[in-house]
């Protein structure tokens, strides 16, 4: 295949924001100082000029105000400001089924789903009988998964394989059982996009696990391997960290909130 068709641009979407939330919130073990950590919610489109996949479908607003948290970019009308009808989007990743990665359930209506087989046993099975492991989850999210499996447009992968050249997706566990990550080929290297396998950049720099998780040995081993897929510090795009777009470029000039993540960054992460 030719190298440009296997290369993608890769576009941060965010789509909703919590600027309220501490340090203290963000790692199992906090001995620093408690300080601001705001955290943003994402959504990502892969795009060359043979496919577009969006990776993660964020939640909507009704899903948002029954948790307390507010959408300040519809996911839709993200994707349209850089020229992607969700109409026409043919695949879909979910890193994993949390309420904020696997909602907006209408909007990609011939699309077909990746998930890790493990995340479907995983959300389906008994430990969503425990209140504890089943919060994050969300079973209008769940029963669409389950729905769009029966009609035949669900992918359920081993745990690594690749989805297109150019694209490659890795079960590391972790923060639920079936979490998956996204390598992908850009002009700059691999860029992997890490969900929540690391929420912010310190939880990966600085291997201190984020409090919400299914194993922590899972998750820390996780780093480890997220560091080899990626070729450098730069091509880690953790799940919910504003520094991402203070480190990357605007997808054009006057869009806040959406960033390029094949272009060359303007510093390194903290």
């Amino acid at each position: 295949m030719n190298n440009e068709m296997s290369e993608y641009e890769i576009y941060a979407i965010r789509y909703a924001r919590k600027d309220d939330r501490r340090s203290s919130d963000n790692f199992i073990e906090n001995d620093g100082p408690d300080t601001e950590m705001p955290m943003d919610f994402f959504i990502w489109a892969l795009v060359n000029q043979d496919r577009t996949v969006i990776v993660d479908t964020g939640f909507d607003e009704k899903a948002g105000k029954a948790r307390g948290y507010a959408v300040t970019r519809p996911v839709a009308e993200g994707l349209k400001q850089i020229g992607i009808s969700p109409d026409d989007v043919k695949d879909v990743i979910l890193t994993h089924m949390h309420w904020d990665h696997a909602g907006n359930h209408d909007l990609f209506p011939q699309a077909r789903y990746h998930v890790q087989e493990r995340e479907m046993h995983f959300c389906t099975g008994r430990c969503m009988c425990d209140a504890q492991q089943k919060k994050a989850y969300n079973a209008e999210d769940v029963s669409h998964l389950v729905r769009r499996n029966f009609e035949g447009s669900v992918t359920l992968h081993d745990p690594n394989s690749d989805l297109a050249d150019g694209i490659s997706l890795h079960w590391l566990g972790g923060h639920t059982a079936g979490l998956q990550v996204v390598r992908v080929k850009t002009r700059r290297g691999h860029v992997v996009l890490a969900s929540d396998a690391s929420h912010y950049y310190a939880n990966i720099l600085q291997r201190r696990p984020f409090p919400v998780l299914f194993d922590t040995g899972q998750m820390l081993n996780g780093f480890a391997v997220i560091q080899k897929l990626a070729d450098g510090p730069s091509h880690i795009i953790p799940g919910h960290d504003r520094q991402v777009l203070s480190l990357f470029p605007a997808a054009r000039d006057g869009l806040d909130g959406i960033a390029r993540l094949d272009a060359d960054p303007r510093g390194t992460p903290a």
